[in-house]
């Protein structure tokens, strides 16, 4: 750490990725240096509990409504019975009328209000003029009677607000025995205060929020706790720079990565994969034997088994595929596979392997010429003349042979030199390579030609290895052109392929040789990769002793 930047490090065998992060917070659980930023949990805790208030708050206040409401219709029915009884009262509808209705009607209004408990209890006239009321001072007001319809004969009850308050009231007619209204009895009472409503509930209220605030907090206090075990107690800003730069990370860097689940859902593939594998589309999500790889590839990744430096024909590219299991806290999560193309590496080592063997065919000659020119030089000296004249015409006439057939059938220069040198080889190793009768290859273009000797050379080298130990046995190689494709076809009598590895010696790096690159030989994957790009095949015939390995490349193919 040095100033605001950080330095990660990441080290790999062969390769060292180094993240330079500018630090604004992100790294550390303190936040800019006025203060402690609160982690993502102590947020999520705070938003709950926030949360868990509101919810209260909400509860209190529905509790509220209801204890108002259960107010209303229990008053409410109440003072509709004092109205009524105080308007059916024989005294009341005869007396409404007298001059002393005042003084007559007091004793029953003011009996009314003390058994129903009402805030106040009046008898007005038809007008709404007060007659008699349990509070003198309002003797001689007048009532609004706002929506009610006692005037028509019906009682009423409801909510009315007066000099500020708010009363639940109800009216009944007073009926004479000729059937006139004659007065109206109106029973009120007054709604107690907010603070009287909550004390009247409180019990109840109390037992309700105290519950719900237990239940919110302990439930809040859960989540956090998990939360912040999960996320290791960063803040929302911190995960959301991590996440940033593990997508520039992943994106950035030129190796493939793919990652998937334990069920073989595709969790991760960076650019570089994509453009490897030419995968189209977001794979992501979706199982990767979906996606559509290889199967050998599809398996290497979603199987079991580590790989490390696996070589892999995919397409037209070689690649070198490592696999490993991930686990976070000794659980298995999935696995993460990494890629790199070496599909130029691999022919640049194919065809230094090529020089190889033409340096080895040449070191061959000189071993056998010198053995040769040994033999001549003991026959001189034994005076065997006649013996060294037989030889010496032995000696030419191979030779004369082989150069005859391949001047006659082979005018590339680079195909012939190559076939040349393989038949020293192959007599050094006390086997014979044969050039075909029928073969016919005209001059080819330097990079046809190049492919062309990298096919040859590993198909004949596999058939000389194959042979090797069994005395007298032939390689038999023929090439030949039919409507613009170059044909070859490289046949050997040694024990052929067994028919459980047939189907894998053209992938994987299938080998019989000794390890190379890390993993298995590459020369058939390679052989099979130049004719898939130039628009050819490469095939293994069926039947027969030995093996015959048949390539097809057009002379206008899609050079690489």
């Amino acid at each position: 750490m040095r100033g605001n930047v950080a330095w990660v490090t990441i080290a790999e065998p062969k390769e060292i990725v180094v993240i330079v992060v500018k630090r604004t917070g992100m790294g550390t659980r303190h936040g800019p240096p006025g203060g402690r930023r609160l982690t993502l949990a102590g947020q999520v805790l705070l938003l709950q509990l926030a949360v868990v208030a509101g919810v209260l708050i909400v509860v209190a206040v529905i509790s509220f409504r209801q204890s108002t409401d259960a107010f209303t219709d229990e008053r409410g029915s109440a003072m509709r019975s004092v109205a009524e009884y105080l308007a059916g009262g024989e005294v009341v509808r005869t007396a409404v009328d007298d001059a002393a209705a005042t003084r007559t009607l007091a004793p029953f209004v003011e009996r009314a209000v003390a058994l129903s408990g009402a805030t106040d209890v009046l008898v007005t006239d038809p007008d709404g003029v007060v007659i008699a009321a349990a509070e003198p001072s309002r003797v001689g007001t007048t009532v609004d009677l706002g929506e009610s319809r006692v005037r028509e004969g019906r009682g009423w009850s409801g909510d009315v607000v007066r000099d500020g308050r708010r009363y639940v009231t109800a009216h009944a007619p007073v009926i004479a025995d000729d059937g006139t209204l004659v007065g109206i009895a109106v029973a009120e009472q007054s709604y107690p205060s907010w603070w009287d409503r909550v004390a009247d509930s409180s019990s109840d209220l109390a037992l309700y929020l105290g519950l719900g605030a237990l239940l919110g907090g302990l439930g809040t206090w859960a989540v956090a706790h998990l939360l912040k075990r999960r996320t290791r107690g960063l803040g929302g800003e911190e995960i959301a720079t991590l996440a940033d730069h593990r997508y520039a990370l992943l994106h950035s860097i030129r190796e493939g990565v793919v990652a998937v689940d334990n069920a073989g859902t595709v969790t991760v593939m960076n650019d570089a994969a994509r453009r490897l594998l030419d995968v189209t589309g977001d794979p992501v999500g979706r199982p990767i034997s979906t996606v559509g790889l290889d199967p050998e590839l599809t398996a290497l990744i979603a199987g079991d088994a580590e790989a490390r430096d696996a070589v892999v024909l995919t397409g037209d590219r070689v690649l070198v595929v490592n696999r490993r299991a991930a686990s976070s806290r000794g659980l298995g999560i999935g696995s993460v596979t990494t890629m790199r193309d070496r599909t130029d590496v691999v022919e640049v080592e194919q065809q230094l392997s090529s020089n190889l063997s033409i340096s080895d065919a040449l070191r061959a000659q000189t071993h056998e010429f010198a053995n040769r020119l040994h033999t001549i030089s003991g026959l001189v000296e034994l005076g065997e003349y006649d013996e060294l004249a037989s030889l010496l015409g032995t000696l030419t006439r191979e030779r004369a042979v082989l150069d005859a057939s391949l001047r006659e059938s082979v005018r590339d220069p680079a195909v012939a030199a190559l076939l040349a040198a393989k038949a020293s080889q192959a007599a050094e190793a006390g086997l014979r390579l044969t050039i075909d009768e029928a073969s016919r290859l005209s001059t080819l273009d330097p990079d046809l030609a190049a492919d062309l000797t990298t096919v040859l050379g590993n198909l004949v080298d596999n058939a000389l290895d194959a042979c090797r130990g069994g005395a007298g046995s032939e390689v038999v190689v023929r090439v030949g052109e039919v409507d613009g494709t170059i044909e070859v076809v490289v046949s050997d009598d040694g024990p052929g392929v067994p028919d459980e590895i047939a189907g894998s010696i053209f992938s994987r790096g299938y080998s019989t040789k000794p390890e190379v690159l890390g993993g298995r030989g590459i020369g058939l994957p390679l052989v099979r990769l130049i004719a898939t790009r130039r628009g050819g095949s490469a095939t293994l015939d069926d039947g027969g002793p030995g093996a015959t390995f048949r390539v097809r490349l057009p002379r206008a193919g899609d050079a690489p």
